[in-house]
């Protein structure tokens, strides 16, 4: 009797008088999930070719980025201990972007609106995970390599790194963002209160 047979035989005598469970196999949560009109569906349709108009980020040819060499950029006129205090973790983690195992395509069209959101909501710092190879002799990551091509074509970006190995390593690239025209009239607002 061949092995296959053998454990098929094992297995059912070990299930015995189980039955399936009737009806379908999920959890009642208590929520009903309503489909969503027309008009929400033409809105989130909407939007998404309104960003995908808008997504300037290039997916032309791109330099790969050798597998253990860090990624790195900082505007003019930003300072070095900026980009050093961003790199050790000195500012808190305001928002992740996990794009890791993801199409490149996909991580090009989530890009984009992180960006944005991140800095339509006064966001600093975040951290996009995006992941390396793992062996010594791993091929350059694609999605690591366009990611530092496409982060400088953000105006809202001032500053990147790759993280420290505590924050995912040279799978994860810190970013620091601008200040938006409103957290500067705030910052300068709070100022003024201060000094009078």
């Amino acid at each position: 009797m061949n092995q296959s047979l053998r454990d098929d035989r094992d297995f059912r005598a070990m299930m015995g008088d189980v039955k399936p469970l009737r009806g379908h196999n999920r959890a009642e949560t208590g929520k009903k999930r309503t489909a969503a009109t027309e008009a929400q569906r033409a809105r989130r349709e909407s939007a998404q070719e309104t960003l995908g108009e808008r997504n300037f980020l290039s997916d032309d040819f791109v330099d790969l980025v050798p597998p253990f060499d860090p990624i790195t950029f900082r505007r003019e006129g930003i300072q070095q201990g900026v980009v050093d205090k961003l790199k050790h973790g000195g500012y808190s983690v305001q928002a992740q972007l996990h794009l890791n195992r993801r199409p490149l395509a996909e991580c090009r069209r989530l890009l984009f609106p992180f960006i944005y959101d991140a800095y339509a909501h006064d966001l600093r710092s975040i951290l996009i995970v995006h992941g390396r190879g793992r062996d010594i002799d791993s091929p350059a990551n694609v999605l690591r390599s366009y990611l530092a091509k496409w982060l400088m074509q953000f105006d809202e970006v001032q500053a990147y790194i790759s993280a420290q190995s505590s924050d995912g390593g040279l799978g994860a690239t810190w970013v620091m963002l601008r200040k938006s025209d409103r957290a500067k009239a705030n910052n300068r607002e709070r100022q003024q209160k201060r000094r009078g």
